[in-house]
């Protein structure tokens, strides 16, 4: 499962870049996927919006069985 979540966050990482963040994969436990928002993704009001509608929906569309995505 690692190795899939990690090609969502490959896929979604030039757009996060774009904007001067990035996402880092910081443990998987279970069906729930534990990423840190850094750079300026880290900091912005619309985190949880990021997390959220883009990055676990994409992480979902690659690996249908994570339940959830949450921030750490």
């Amino acid at each position: 499962m690692k190795e899939e979540v990690e090609k969502a966050l490959e896929s979604i990482r030039p757009s996060l870049q774009a904007d001067g963040g990035n996402v880092e994969l910081v443990a998987i436990e279970g069906k729930v996927v534990k990423l840190r928002l850094q750079g300026a993704c880290g900091t912005c009001p619309m985190a949880t919006v990021t997390l959220k509608q883009l990055i676990e929906a994409r992480i979902k569309e690659v690996v249908p069985e994570v339940e959830r995505v949450e921030a750490v």
